[in-house]
């Protein structure tokens, strides 16, 4: 018989049918595919209005600001401070403290020293965790 394929081995070949698993699969991927927008829920969420900070809401916040000026002076919240009253000026406002935190503004004139050194006497006065201000950008003329 010309017509027919019958291999070397005298024998029908032996291969899976694929298709209606093909079928099946693309199927079920529609049936996934609608049950995504289906599975979605909305919540409806109400946002304060933004509020801009005023210089006494500022004030009044309790976060300590140690700055380190240009001209190599100290200050605690724009308190000018020297520095061999730093320590002393840190244990009054830190010893009845629960929170322990200090942020840390560099001038861009100051050494590294200088800013590891006020990080130490800050440790030193029981502070915990000390944030570093990024610099602030100035505005172009």
């Amino acid at each position: 018989m010309a017509g027919m394929d019958v291999g070397t081995g005298g024998g029908f070949k032996k291969e899976p049918n694929v298709v209606p698993m093909i079928d099946i699969l693309l199927v079920l991927l529609i049936i996934f595919m609608m049950q995504i927008p289906l599975q979605r829920k909305v919540m409806t969420v109400q946002v304060p209005p933004q509020q801009e900070a005023t210089q006494e809401q500022i004030q009044e916040s309790t976060q300590i600001v140690m700055e380190l000026r240009d001209d190599g002076s100290y200050a605690i919240n724009n308190q000018v401070v020297p520095k061999a009253a730093l320590d002393v000026k840190l244990h009054e406002i830190y010893d009845n403290r629960p929170a322990k935190l200090m942020f840390i503004k560099v001038g861009g004139s100051r050494k590294y020293q200088d800013v590891i050194e006020a990080m130490d006497i800050a440790r030193g006065a029981g502070v915990q965790v000390i944030g570093i201000t990024p610099p602030e950008e100035k505005a172009a003329s």
